[in-house]
């Protein structure tokens, strides 16, 4: 029995030395003189913390930064490669480590800003740049004499004599020339090479056709009538859609990320939200914006570069380098929940269609039915109103004395604003965030409402990565999509909204708190099965009774939540956890599914394998589809999550155990706080992950608490 199958047999059960960092001086280049001064990513920039000068980027000065910072990159390499001295983890490792920032300040504002701010010509400019960036990266992580000096000291680590995290960079480093293929024949090199372009390409196609499929999925309505249900800022809010796409005397719905919509739940008009169900659930199947023909070219292609590096399939490959350690894994945590998933959610079915039948529904239940009849239980069964308890849940409130105080009760920071500098977008918040010394750890950006051209969904970036070596402070940025409410209007939340708050927050401080001598192992640079843990951990916070004593209040009396309405609120949360536990592990499935593709696989139609995938695992159903159909399913097919999407279950209990630890150790405390920093948050990527975990927690995780979290037990 492995180790992780020690660690995870329960869940499985329940659930379902040189250390000299001083880069050799023989190996620095001089900045290039390709770009002019006038170019603001010629340096880093002079804002606090190298913050980007958004008042001074344009778009003209992303090629020429992008062209300047590859050809300084590649004079950078060949300064490491032709030295005549001996490889030493200085001389070489180091020197790769701080190699190719002006390439990195020019794409991190550019990538940042085609998800927040897309538009034509930043569509085409990245369209344009794909094929080049992937062969710029290959040109250095697939070049012999590179990995040879790598691959020299490596196999001599143990004789090297270096600090822990000097050897974790190094073995970080040579995985990652390892899996790009640097130890392959010439000739399968040269394969890869055309693969990664032609997957840059394909991923770039699938992301940009969900965004036009999304834009251009908005259901319209033309009589305010067919809104019934909505709230006056619901109503609003898709009259100022209809009026920015150029129809004020009209409505429009847009779209969210996911196959749910919110105003599923409210809306009374049934053949409205069969309107808006499918406009969701039908992108990217047809038109000028499909995604069924990138799909199959995009997995055979991903099959294929597996095969060369020595894996079965895709799965193989990425999670390899995840906690889970082998797809197998992965498959037994989300296959083992499957039949009681699938039992809790039947029994919700059955609290739907009998209160169904209370309103003197005549019609089967289908899936733009669910959220709405799930409101309805609520509304009779916990005597709830989710919209009343909005009224106590104000943006700025939840944002700066729930999330804010969270991290101050815990961490001992600190959130000032800086109206100072400069934004991309009005709506986007800055902060400058300080120790209990005063002393200034980095900047938060907070961009957190929907507009025509942003990204679904909510995630972190980093403008800059924290390092110790380079004396560089963290710029992080949370990204949500929060309806804007209409002016005029408080900006009241969900709450699942303000579980979206206090999740992004926990990436945030994953990257703010971080404090390691190496950028590429710094905050959260971890494997993705471990990235979400710091970021699920911080969500139950926001229900504990001092937190939400600090910022639930009612936004036109000031009044507290009162007790009663809270305490249906928190026991509503469990209500409905069959369904979301279903959806989510139809789309992790649906994922690991694909991922598990051999390179000569034969590929149905995209909805064939879906549904053949679905009912192999007992998730086939007619009203819970999964949440992300494939078509859409822009985490694994256009970003990072390929294979990965099972992590936010894996992180999870992770998340909700060690949650429940530090109930039992004090608390919302500095004390707890600090432990959690110091022993989790402060350390990144620099040690084994699953060591990093259990020297906190005292053992391997436990699913308990998670059983707890989601309202669900043995033998559901």
């Amino acid at each position: 029995m492995t180790m992780r199958t020690r660690i995870w047999g329960a869940a499985l059960l329940v659930l379902v030395g040189c250390s000299d960092n001083a880069a050799s001086t023989d190996t620095s280049v001089k900045p290039t003189d390709m770009l002019p001064q006038s170019n603001p990513f010629q340096s880093a920039s002079t804002l606090p913390y190298q913050t980007p000068d958004f008042a001074a980027i344009e778009h003209h000065h992303f090629a020429p930064a992008f062209d300047a910072g590859m050809a300084e990159h590649r004079r950078e390499i060949e300064a490491i490669i032709g030295q005549q001295e001996a490889p030493s983890f200085a001389n070489t490792v180091v020197a790769l480590e701080q190699s190719g920032e002006l390439l990195r300040r020019a794409r991190r504002v550019f990538n940042h800003l085609v998800a927040v701010a897309n538009n034509p010509e930043r569509k085409a400019l990245k369209a344009s740049y794909a094929r080049r960036f992937s062969e710029h990266n290959d040109s250095i992580y697939q070049d012999p004499t590179l990995f040879g000096r790598i691959d020299a000291l490596y196999q001599q680590r143990d004789q090297l004599e270096l600090a822990p995290e000097d050897r974790r960079l190094l073995e970080q480093t040579h995985q990652r020339f390892v899996r790009t293929g640097a130890a392959l024949s010439e000739q399968s090199r040269a394969r890869v090479q055309q693969l990664n372009v032609t997957i840059a390409q394909l991923t770039n196609r699938f992301g940009e056709n969900l965004q036009g499929a999304t834009d251009a999925a908005g259901v319209w309505v033309d009589e305010i009538a067919d809104l019934a249900g909505l709230s006056d800022s619901q109503i609003r809010s898709a009259q100022r859609a209809a009026e920015r796409a150029g129809s004020p005397e009209r409505f429009l719905l847009t779209l969210k990320s996911t196959t749910r919509q919110p105003a599923l739940a409210n809306l009374k008009n049934r053949a409205l939200r069969e309107r808006l169900w499918r406009a969701s659930a039908e992108r990217g199947v047809d038109g000028e914006f499909e995604n069924q023909s990138v799909i199959p070219a995009l997995m055979l292609a991903r099959a294929e570069k597996a095969q060369l590096l020595g894996y079965d399939h895709w799965a193989g490959y990425r999670l390899d380098k995840q906690m889970a350690g082998e797809p197998e894994q992965a498959l037994a945590l989300l296959g083992s929940m499957a039949a009681d998933v699938v039992a809790n959610s039947g029994r919700e079915a059955e609290q739907l269609r009998a209160q169904m039948t209370r309103d003197g529904a005549e019609h089967e239940l289908a899936p733009w039915d669910w959220l709405y009849y799930a409101e309805r239980v609520r509304q009779t069964q916990y005597e709830l109103d989710s919209k009343q308890v909005s009224e106590y849940l104000e943006f700025h409130r939840v944002l700066e004395d729930g999330v804010f105080y969270t991290m101050k009760r815990l961490f001992g920071i600190r959130f000032e604003p800086r109206s100072d500098l400069p934004v991309y977008h009005p709506d986007v918040l800055v902060y400058e965030v300080f120790d209990e010394q005063g002393q200034g750890l980095g900047l938060f950006y907070g961009d957190f409402f929907a507009r025509p051209g942003k990204r679904g969904g909510a995630w972190m970036a980093n403008f800059v990565h924290q390092s110790n070596l380079q004396g560089s402070r963290p710029v992080v940025l949370n990204v949500a999509n929060i309806a804007r409410a209409p002016e005029g209007q408080p900006q009241l939340l969900t709450p699942k909204e303000v579980n979206t708050l206090f999740h992004e927050m926990g990436h945030g401080v994953h990257g703010l708190l971080s404090d390691v001598t190496y950028r590429s192992l710094s905050g959260t640079a971890v494997p993705r099965d471990f990235a979400e843990f710091p970021a699920k951990f911080q969500e139950d916070w926001r229900f504990h009774p001092e937190v939400i004593a600090n910022y639930a209040f009612h936004h036109q009396t000031g009044e507290p939540i009162p007790p009663q309405l809270l305490a249906k609120a928190m026991a509503a949360e469990r209500f409905n956890k069959g369904f979301d536990t279903q959806e989510y592990l139809a789309a992790a499935l649906l994922d690991l599914e694909w991922h598990s593709l051999a390179a000569d696989a034969e590929i149905p139609s995209v909805a064939e394998f879906d549904a053949a995938a679905l009912a192999r695992h007992g998730l086939s159903s007619e009203v819970i589809p999964p949440r992300y159909g494939s078509t859409f399913f822009g985490h694994v097919f256009a970003r990072g999550y390929s294979a990965s999407y099972y992590a936010y279950l894996w992180s999870e209990i992770m998340a909700a155990d060690a949650y429940a630890h530090l109930q039992r150790q004090g608390g919302l405390s500095r004390e707890s706080g600090e432990r959690f920093r110091k022993e989790v948050l402060a350390k990144g990527n620099s040690e084994d992950l699953m060591s990093i975990y259990t020297a906190f927690r005292g053992q391997p995780p436990s699913p308990e608490a998670l059983l707890a979290r989601r309202g669900l037990s043995v033998g559901l």
